[in-house]
């Protein structure tokens, strides 16, 4: 069988192009944006590869496999010369082993894999959390960066001293900084972003090429991560831990003014006491994606039947009200992308709101298309 992207390598110059995508802090979105922009791309007839240097996501049941990149060889479909190897595990012992000096590893000059022509036009190397994380072993955003001569599109949320942030790391990328992505933008700051923080970044030199509002879906969360984030014992519809969560709602008031609060809510887990069969039967008739049932309580029979019937999960965690919302509350919009429904909904948002033709120009890959 003849490598097609293996005699091609040997009989043309090189053409691969690095785009870094990095993030002034965790959670801001890059799995997301690196996923929805190789889509955009592919639709332009750029053939892309895709890979991250520094893994941070490694699946317990998989030794060695870092989740985010396998998600995105699934979702993208893509060879394995497509898919360049992760370098190096950031956990606790590899950390450990840095600092007594047990290893003595040269990270930058192993980069030098990635110069090896894979198959495609533009790989996309997913960078660090932050513009520091890496820093131990020479694998900080701006050293890979210019280890493998790559572009840096940076992504970031408006929160904090976020604008802070991108003009520290336009000082620190230089000429690198192709540009950045504002990602989950809400909507009453939507105004504010485009008449004032836009137009003072590109003063700056930093070209903004997209904006992407809030969308309760992408900070959405699905079953099967609270079940894990909680460690809840699953009474039934295991089945349906694909159900997406948008809203957390508490009953534990009376029926009646439990009522109101789920007709007004959308795509909900709801969270009440082991033994409230009133509220949990309520909830059930309402845009309900799982009941989370605390104190380690038994439900009645009649609620698991319902449930059932609904296709809805029943959850019980041990652990009471106060704890259980304050996890689920810090798990929305701060899980990794790793569900196909989001990156439809992320690769919809990238054609509305990112200048896809603006970023390929700068990259030197004019083409637009057909």
């Amino acid at each position: 069988k003849v490598d097609r992207c293996k005699l091609r390598s040997e009989s043309v110059p090189k053409l691969t192009k690095y785009l870094l995508i990095g993030s002034t802090k965790a959670y801001s979105g890059k799995s997301a944006i690196a996923l929805g922009m190789a889509f955009g791309l592919r639709a332009k007839g750029v053939a892309i590869a895709y890979g991250k240097p520094l893994g941070t996501c490694f699946s317990s049941d998989r030794a060695g496999e870092e989740e985010d990149v396998r998600f995105a060889v699934e979702t993208l479909k893509l060879s394995e010369s497509q898919i360049p190897s992760t370098l190096l595990s950031l956990d606790e012992e590899t950390v450990h082993k840095r600092l007594l000096g047990e290893d003595k590893t040269d990270y930058r000059s192993s980069l030098a894999a990635y110069l090896q022509e894979p198959c495609g036009e533009l790989v996309l190397l997913e960078g660090p959390a932050n513009l520091e994380e890496g820093s131990l072993f020479d694998l900080s955003l701006a050293q890979v960066a210019e280890a493998v001569d790559a572009s840096v599109l940076l992504v970031a949320r408006p929160i904090d001293l976020y604008v802070d942030d991108l003009l520290s790391a336009k000082r620190r990328l230089g000429s690198r900084l192709l540009g950045v992505v504002l990602n989950d933008v809400p909507k009453d700051k939507l105004e504010s972003v485009t008449a004032t923080v836009r137009p003072f970044l590109e003063a700056q030199g930093i070209p903004v090429l997209g904006m992407l509002p809030r969308s309760a879906l992408l900070r959405s969360v699905s079953v099967k991560e609270l079940v894990h984030q909680l460690k809840a014992e699953v009474l039934c519809r295991s089945d349906r831990l694909d159900l997406m969560v948008e809203t957390l709602t508490i009953g534990a008031m009376n029926v009646s003014s439990a009522l109101k609060y789920f007709r007004k809510a959308r795509n909900m887990a709801v969270v009440t006491g082991g033994d409230r069969t009133d509220i949990q039967l309520a909830a059930l008739e309402s845009s309900t994606q799982c009941l989370i049932l605390t104190g380690h309580l038994p439900p009645s029979p009649l609620v698991i039947s319902r449930a059932e019937e609904m296709e809805i999960p029943v959850l019980s965690v041990d652990l009471d009200t106060l704890t259980t919302v304050e996890i689920i509350d810090s798990t929305f919009g701060n899980v990794r992308l790793h569900e196909p429904v989001k990156v439809e909904c992320v690769t919809q948002l990238m054609a509305e709101h990112f200048d896809m033709d603006g970023m390929m120009a700068s990259l030197g890959l004019g083409r637009s298309s057909p």
